[in-house]
């Protein structure tokens, strides 16, 4: 659904723009007249970023073009620029398929004039696939193929944040879907106070848009609905606007957009695991609906495609196909065992010696009536004992005087895998010297019963306290300590004297593991385990 020429399109700007140095438009060029023209794709208004297809006249290839256009001698916008464009060189450094890879940045005296009315240019490979607008201004999503789209860019998310990187994915048009049916970056250069924050809403944000066609966050382009809002100022949940969405997505976009209240998701690994779950469960639903009734869900093309991209994904006339064979193999096999019992029945009852001895009526018997079976007694669980972990909906950072420790790594705790760690900055001095502490938050879904606490890290010498709360963003001073030890090396349980009714549970270390002037522990997995 590429752009040709000038075509208007509803919502979107007509290409043309006026600049310092003329206008923008297909066939002009840009960048010391290396790059030329294709075809327009949106404005990012928020920062005056004209998104453009283009073609690199030296390596004759396509790219995508993030230019931000904006008067050279207004000294603030200059300087917004100069962060953008700072933080996609950052990111040139970035490997995933999530993201289109940056090629080259261009600033004012470094491949930019100051007579082209521009005030920077990031220059990406071009993505191909369809405009995600035009999708979703056509029909929503299916949930199942919504979940597993924003699942692939949540991946993304995750690594980037990892690294410490803002990937700036909160606005639809910078992004595209891949013929393979994922989302992608397609057009990077990140807001200048764009937050890790900024991208987790983001995600919550386009399964929002995939699920409803509307879009739940500010500077949104004018093609695309603004979601509504209940009279408190929420975002409508998703499943209210189009009903077929499972109760579980809706939420999952409702919290990861809203910042306040409890049990907001915050972080990208969070978003991931419920991503894979209901995709899971709804693509099960959806098949056994097809196998069951023989119609074929109205989001999926007649040849058997998902709603994807121009090439559909022939895998549900397959998965359709073999859950048939299944069903028929299944029956097949019960008749025969029902075929063979009967045989085995008649063969019995026709064998005189199967009959058991003769007995003579004649004769009295006293023998006392057969005693019946016992089922054997369930025992109750004893008093105290724990059960199988569960997995936090969030996890982060919990530094009430300051910024977080390494906060883009705190799923990292929970993903596991002990061998991936989160680990506090290095410092120079000893706990508390600097502040009282540092450690992790875990939010659940709703309040458990906590008794023990698993800790799995290399860090032996580090005194941790287990605090609980019923707030994310609860001081110090309203936590109440449950627990507390000096961790050894490697697995090491935390038993709490009596099991405590929690919904956020708060990991705190007071003294950090090192030599001197190079203080710093880490933990390689977190398990919360409540009673049975």
């Amino acid at each position: 659904m590429d752009r040709k020429g000038s075509e208007q399109v509803e919502g979107r700007p007509r290409s043309g723009v006026r600049t310092r140095g003329g206008s923008l438009a297909p066939g002009g060029v840009v960048g010391d007249g290396r790059y030329r023209l294709l075809a327009q794709f949106g404005i990012d208004e928020r920062a005056g970023a004209h998104l453009w297809r283009a073609r690199d006249g030296q390596l004759r290839r396509d790219v995508a073009l993030t230019m931000l256009v904006g008067d050279p001698a207004d000294a603030e916008a200059a300087r917004q620029a100069r962060r953008t464009l700072d933080r996609a060189a950052h990111a040139a450094k970035f490997a995933h398929g999530g993201v289109a890879r940056v090629l080259d940045v261009l600033s004012l005296g470094n491949g930019i004039t100051s007579s082209e009315g521009l005030l920077g240019i990031v220059v990406a490979e071009w993505t191909k696939g369809s405009d995600l607008v035009d999708l979703v201004t056509t029909k929503p999503a299916p949930p199942a193929t919504a979940a597993r789209m924003v699942q692939a860019l949540a991946e993304a998310v995750e690594n980037a944040h990892q690294s410490g990187l803002v990937l700036g994915i909160d606005h639809p048009q910078r992004l595209r879907l891949t013929p393979d049916g994922k989302l992608r970056l397609a057009f990077p250069g990140p807001l200048p106070d764009a937050t890790l924050r900024d991208d987790v809403k983001a995600l919550g944000g386009v399964l929002y848009l995939l699920l409803t066609g509307r879009w739940a966050l500010p500077g949104g382009p004018s093609a695309i609905p603004a979601a509504p809002r209940s009279p408190s100022g929420r975002v409508v949940p998703a499943r209210s606007l189009e009903p077929r969405v499972p109760a579980e997505l809706s939420a999952l976009a409702g919290r990861t957009i809203e910042d306040g209240g409890n049990g907001g998701i915050r972080t990208a690994s969070a978003i991931l695991r419920v991503l894979d779950q209901v995709a899971e469960a709804e693509e099960r639903t959806q098949l056994i609906q097809q196998v069951g009734t023989g119609e074929s869900d109205d989001r999926v093309d007649s040849d058997g495609g998902i709603w994807t991209t121009k090439k559909p994904v022939k895998d549900a006339a397959r998965r359709r196909k073999l859950a048939l064979g299944v069903t028929v193999l299944v029956v097949a096999a019960v008749g025969i065992l029902a075929w063979l019992g009967m045989m085995a029945i008649s063969f019995f009852q026709d064998d005189p010696s199967s009959g058991g001895p003769p007995v003579n009526v004649a004769e009295s018997t006293t023998s006392a009536p057969p005693a019946e079976p016992t089922e054997p007694q369930s025992q109750p669980p004893p008093e105290g004992a724990v059960g199988d972990p569960v997995a936090p909906a969030s996890i982060e950072v919990y530094n009430p005087e300051g910024v977080g420790d390494n906060e883009g790594r705190t799923g990292l705790a929970v993903d596991g895998d002990p061998g991936t760690v989160w680990r506090t900055d290095q410092y120079q001095q000893q706990l508390p010297a600097l502040k009282p502490g540092v450690g992790l938050i875990a939010g659940f879904e709703e309040s458990i019963n906590l008794s023990e606490v698993r800790i799995e890290a290399d860090s032996p010498g580090t005194k941790v306290e287990i605090l609980v709360t019923d707030s994310p963003d609860a001081p110090l001073a309203d936590t109440r300590k449950v627990a507390e030890t000096e961790l050894s090396g490697g697995q090491q349980e935390i038993s709490l004297d009596q099991p405590v009714q929690s919904q956020y549970v708060i990991v705190w270390i007071t003294e950090l593991s090192g030599p001197e002037g190079k203080f710093v522990s880490e933990i390689g997995e977190l398990e919360f385990l409540p009673t049975k």
